[in-house]
């Protein structure tokens, strides 16, 4: 048996058991011991959450081979450290296999030292929740970390709260979307309930943006939703998008989508257009500042409110 010598600390070391160490004790050891070997094993996504000062980043699958490539003695005491202590746990057993006699887990991880206030240093402006929920899209090539940043800072506006804009709204809550605007003036109905997915059972007779609101919420707290329980105009249109920006049409009535197209057009905002009939739909984006066409391009002329099916 060996025993590490930390004063007032002392942790011990026996063949075939791996101890957890405290963050208090790990922080001790670290500046009792500048000899120390401080190891993280988590991917590049939780370690821009923060990370321990002098940390040696190390795959947990390659921590065997890659702490001996360090060329450091056996003897050499060394800190594991991932999230939460599970995955450092297992690691420093492996790590011990492969002949290195003092080695431990912090317990409780990252998450423990960083309860307890010691420092650390941080590269990212994710909080650690934001770095959980949204870890699988910042892994993404098309999103990485700048691209979730942006989504956490965007504002959007949702028109219609029916059943092209409810599962829009969620996904787009879901994302990470900073604030969500949601614009409706209808009532739910019975009848929405098969394919409104934000409106339930007890939403029935109450406004579509109430229902909507507490959905979003629900999903993601952290979504600043702004809701507009009135019907859009050429008198409103152009206060209410000022502040967004993009707008999202899931308007179903041909009215609101030219308003929409027309409002964005002379505010030169990007307007998303989207329309469903059945199991049928169409969508596209208009920019204006991108010099493309706006949907009065296309389609000049509205047709007949009464010939078009909602």
């Amino acid at each position: 048996m060996a025993q590490l010598p930390i004063e007032n600390n002392p942790v011990e070391y026996r063949a075939g058991k791996t101890p957890e160490i405290s963050p208090e004790a790990a922080k001790d050891l670290l500046e009792k011991r500048k000899d120390t070997l401080l190891i993280d094993i988590r991917p590049a996504w939780e370690t821009q959450l923060g990370y321990i000062e002098g940390s040696q980043f190390i795959p947990a699958g390659n921590i065997g081979e890659k702490t001996s490539d360090l060329q450091v003695s056996k003897g050499t005491p060394v800190i594991i450290c991932c999230t939460s202590g599970n995955r450092s746990l297992e690691a420093a057993r492996r790590l011990v296999q492969t002949g290195f006699g003092n080695v431990f887990s912090i317990k409780g991880g990252f998450a423990a030292w960083m309860d307890a206030g010691y420092p650390m240093k941080k590269e990212s402006e994710f909080t650690f929740e934001q770095l959980n929920r949204y870890s699988r899209q910042i892994l993404l090539d098309q999103v990485g970390e700048e691209g979730q940043l942006r989504l956490l800072k965007s504002k959007m506006l949702l028109v219609g709260a029916g059943g092209l804009g409810s599962p829009v709204g969620l996904y787009l809550a879901a994302s990470g979307v900073g604030t969500l605007g949601i614009a409706d003036f209808d009532t739910v109905d019975i009848s929405n309930l098969n394919r409104q997915i934000f409106h339930g059972a007890d939403d029935v007779g109450k406004p579509k943006v109430e229902s909507a609101g507490r959905a979003i919420r629900r999903l993601n707290p952290d979504v600043n939703v702004v809701v507009y329980n009135k019907r859009l105009s050429a008198e409103n249109i152009l206060g209410i998008i000022r502040d967004y920006d993009i707008v999202i049409d899931a308007a179903d009535n041909v009215e609101t989508k030219y308003l929409l197209n027309d409002a964005c057009f002379f505010a030169g905002k990007p307007y998303i257009y989207g329309g469903a009939v059945q199991l049928e739909g169409q969508m596209s984006v208009f920019h204006p500042k991108g010099g493309g066409p706006c949907l009065r391009c296309l389609f000049p002329v509205p047709p007949p409110a009464n010939l078009v099916p909602t």
